[in-house]
């Protein structure tokens, strides 16, 4: 794992993402942060070699955008939401998910 924060065990409760890591700590983060926070290449964007940033098109988001249809979990290291409005491109780490809530 390479010095990854691996995620343990995740749940939604209400509109609340729980989080437990394998080094004991726990986190919680609210639904419309983590999507409003999505690292995904379209909302977040990338930078090339040159430090130009490519983002998609800025998204309409509605009460479906906060709303989780399930959760993939993605190695040891992440999870992948899959929303109701169809979006679920963005992978958060648990490094990712500890920041969120800092």
């Amino acid at each position: 794992m390479s010095g990854e924060l691996a995620i343990k065990n995740f749940e939604i409760v209400n509109d609340l993402l729980l989080v437990s890591f394998s080094d004991q700590s726990e986190t919680m983060v609210p639904l419309q942060v983590l999507r409003e926070r999505c690292p995904c290449a379209s909302c977040e964007g990338e930078t090339d070699a040159l430090g130009n940033l490519y983002k998609g098109p800025e998204q309409k988001l509605t009460a479906l955008s906060f709303q989780v249809s399930g959760i993939q979990p993605v190695g040891y290291y992440g999870i992948r939401p899959f929303w109701k409005d169809g979006h679920n491109t963005g992978i958060y780490t648990g490094e990712k998910l500890k920041a969120l809530t800092q």
